[in-house]
């Protein structure tokens, strides 16, 4: 068995959550962590780093009326909520809470929400669909992101055990939205802010962990996989070894094919 074939994955039943605020803290000018909770919490699973759930943000009247019998996975006439994907940063069922940390960006449904989110709100999400496993069988990792994408990284990171080693690169507004970043294994961080350097030339220019390396790669759409082209033409990794994702589309750009 390759290592690459030992990934797999885990397909869950989705099941629909409504759910309250507990509390929300600023992490940085750009990112809120809102922590949520509530009884049907009980029995949230989520076993990858990168896994995703779908919040739902009703905009109208119709929608947060469609909100009482909207299902996953059913179509429905009338009204849909907006839907966006997040990344379930911290899940402590014993306690009761789930964390889901958001860009503040100015506009779109997920933004606006989180920016006035309070205690007592309350958000319904589903899922996640499923998780994929990445077996401790590497000997390093390659972590390519931006702010969207931290998350997962941190998940990613916290995961590790002492006797790996990770590389992250993480592009970012400006300095101030800098995270401390967390892991048992051997960390060395590159942040790249957006407007003084491009990723794409900071990519080119890393000396790669040694030992096999599992590469994962999740920006802009366009960008992620300009990333993983780089990886595998300039780094010459297996593709078997980079998993790119697209976690957001830039205005105007063409659509994945």
């Amino acid at each position: 068995m390759t290592q690459a074939s030992a990934l797999h994955r885990v397909m869950h039943e989705i099941k629909r959550r409504r759910l309250q605020v507990v509390r929300v803290a600023e992490l940085t000018p750009r990112m809120r962590r809102i922590t949520l909770g509530g009884p049907e919490l009980a029995g949230f699973l989520s076993l990858g780093a990168d896994d995703h759930v779908k919040l739902l943000f009703a905009q109208t009247p119709e929608q947060e009326a469609a909100l009482a019998y909207w299902q996953p996975g059913v179509e429905h006439p009338g009204p849909k909520p907006a839907m966006r994907d997040y990344t379930p940063r911290r899940i402590d069922l014993e306690n009761g809470e789930l964390d889901i940390d958001f860009v503040i960006h100015g506009d779109g449904p997920a933004s606006t929400w989180a920016e006035h989110a309070k205690p007592g709100d309350s958000l319904h999400l589903a899922g996640p669909r499923g998780s994929l496993i990445v077996p401790d069988i590497f000997d390093s990792y390659l972590l390519i992101g931006d702010e969207t994408a931290l998350p997962a990284i941190a998940r990613r990171l916290e995961e590790l055990p002492a006797h790996r080693e990770a590389l992250v690169v993480v592009q970012i507004e400006d300095a101030a939205e800098r995270q401390p970043l967390h892991s048992a294994a051997s960390l060395q961080v590159v942040w790249v802010e957006r407007h003084k350097a491009d990723l794409l030339g900071v990519v080119a220019g890393l000396q790669l962990p040694a030992g096999s390396l599992w590469a994962w790669v999740a920006t802009e759409a366009a960008l992620s996989r300009q990333v993983r082209r780089l990886l595998l033409d300039h780094h010459r990794l297996d593709e078997n070894g980079v998993k790119a994702a697209g976690y957001w589309r830039a205005e105007g750009s063409e659509a994945d094919a």
